[in-house]
């Protein structure tokens, strides 16, 4: 019976498979985004997942069984200095997948695989919207007259040096 055995072996061999996982994973970590199938893309999540998380804990025996996966020294040190630091607070979730249409030789379904937290226009657009917010006081009618008072006041002496500079 094959119960739970829920898998995409990606029409590969194991030893196969895994060499290309190992070879995507690291290329992932070293580019923090790669371009590939789908297919191959869901499968990649699932492989370097739990790699992220054990990086979090950066211990000799980590290090070990994260480099017995990758198999490439530079991926590994990649990892543990600059990746694991980036998503330390984060709970789950570090890679994402984003559609990017059909390959033109075989109309198989691309995708866009990148590290969360090395994405700029995300970071970016969180930071903008949390500078946007605006505060207002809780009596409406007496603070808007006076505001307009004092708005009328100091318009009105920026107005005259303007002239003034003019002038000279």
């Amino acid at each position: 019976m094959r119960h739970r055995k829920k898998f995409n072996h990606l029409g590969r061999k194991s030893a196969h498979r895994k060499a290309m996982l190992a070879n995507m994973a690291c290329s992932l970590l070293l580019h923090k985004r790669i371009e590939t199938t789908t297919a191959k893309a869901k499968a990649l999540k699932m492989y370097i997942e739990p790699l992220i998380t054990k990086s979090k804990n950066d211990t000799t025996h980590s290090r070990r069984v994260v480099f017995s996966y990758l198999k490439q020294k530079e991926a590994v040190t990649e990892l543990f200095r600059e990746v694991s630091q980036k998503v330390m607070n984060r709970p789950g979730g570090y890679v994402r997948i984003l559609k990017v249409g059909n390959r033109l030789g075989d109309n198989a379904e691309m995708c866009m695989v990148e590290l969360v937290d090395y994405n700029e226009t995300y970071t970016e657009a969180k930071a903008a919207a949390k500078k946007t917010t605006r505060r207002r006081k809780k009596s409406g009618a007496k603070s808007t007259e006076a505001a307009t008072e004092t708005a009328k006041a100091v318009e009105a002496p920026k107005a005259e040096t303007k002239e003034e500079k003019t002038e000279e």
